[in-house]
């Protein structure tokens, strides 16, 4: 089985329709939406019917969980009070061109998806977080502890725990000893579509494959390919800096940054 996840559109419009066209040449058997489809660019409505009409299944980001609720929070981790302030603007913007409809459906998205697959053995559980199963806007980057990890894994209840929120792609495989015979977890970042963090302006979603065979005894049950996709950068940087959002969003865009 294919599965195709993806994440952080950030109302980058030119992003998902790009998304949208490269998936056709996978051709996934189910395709999962892991939030913040609003945010820092103008066009959150289209984003929200573009997934709507579509009827893909669709968690909370933190972004989202704000903007249904007409918060001036979005629940973001700014690092400067420049940060702070380009951000108070844009969830002010957001909140004043997201429609009644769609403001509704963001507000009655869930918070996780769970995924349960039977082997001839066991079941196994795939989570679909935005932040973490702890809380929505918590970041795992890739450089935490993998005692840290399989710790909020085992508490969830996942085997595989796929989620975002970071916007920097990776997959960590992770040998759980504290049962009676040895497994493995796996956490995987899926990146973002629409706002990318790790350097690389293309778009970026992920591709898991799951074994027919799926084991947690087994390392390579499942493989997970990140696909990255060109789109245009310069349309969703010139329509920040046509709008009332700050410049900085859309040199963000330039350089992934």
């Amino acid at each position: 089985m294919k599965i195709a996840l993806f994440s952080d559109i950030h109302a980058n419009l030119p992003a998902l329709d790009a998304f949208f066209e490269d998936l056709k040449k996978h051709q996934p058997d189910a395709t999962y939406c892991l939030g913040d489809l609003v945010g820092y660019n103008i066009w959150p409505n289209e984003v929200i019917n573009a997934i709507r009409e579509r009827q893909i299944p669709t968690i909370a980001g933190n972004y989202d969980f704000g903007i249904g609720r007409r918060s001036d929070d979005c629940g973001c981790a700014y690092k400067s009070d420049e940060e702070k302030a380009n951000g108070a603007v844009s969830i002010s913007f957001t909140n004043q061109i997201v429609k009644d409809k769609e403001r509704d459906y963001l507000r009655t998205l869930p918070a996780h998806i769970n995924l349960e697959f039977q082997s001839d053995e066991e079941k196994i559980n795939i989570l679909l977080v935005h932040g973490s199963p702890r809380r929505i806007n918590e970041y795992l980057f890739e450089d935490r502890a993998d005692k840290s990890m399989l710790r909020i894994m085992k508490d969830a209840n996942a085997d595989i725990m796929c989620f975002g929120h970071t916007h920097k792609p990776y997959h960590k495989t992770l040998l759980d000893y504290a049962n009676e015979h040895s497994i493995y977890r796996h956490a995987v970042n899926i990146g973002s579509i629409g706002k990318p963090k790790d350097g690389d302006p293309r778009g970026c979603y992920v591709l898991i494959h799951v074994d027919e065979n799926l084991a947690r005894s087994k390392k390579n049950s499942i493989s997970v390919d990140f696909i990255r996709f060109e789109y245009d950068v310069e349309k969703a940087a010139k329509a920040v800096e046509e709008s009332l959002l700050p410049n900085a969003y859309a040199e963000a865009l330039r350089i992934a940054r």
